[in-house]
């Protein structure tokens, strides 16, 4: 479960990191997208080390899609539509999907 919520907050450093991307336009906020995006990368590299990676990657992938749509509703006022809440939903219905029919490795490899 420790390496699950890895991923969890792997995701959110993902949403800090893409919104860095589009926003940033000083030195200290392309430095935090920077380390946000090294550190993303570094925490799903440990938590490869116990989880299927496939999985690992598809929850990532799903968590960090949906956090960023989020926060741009949230923050940025993008429109807020029910078919795009609709399909996050879906999307997070298929990544919690995932996360319960897959099994943690035992041990990860070394």
């Amino acid at each position: 479960m420790k390496h699950w919520a890895i991923v969890v907050f792997a995701s959110l450093l993902e949403v800090v990191w893409v919104i860095g991307l589009k926003h940033a336009d000083n030195w200290w906020q392309y430095a935090i997208t920077i380390a946000a995006l090294v550190y993303t990368f570094k925490l799903l590299l440990d938590a490869g080390n116990h989880l299927p990676v496939g999985t690992l990657y598809a929850v990532f992938v799903g968590l960090g899609t949906a956090g960023t749509v989020i926060a741009d509703i949230l923050i940025f006022g993008a429109p807020v539509e029910f078919v795009k809440i609709a399909l996050i939903g879906v999307l997070l219905v298929g990544v919690i999907g995932l996360k319960i029919v897959t099994p943690d490795q035992k041990g990860g490899h070394q």
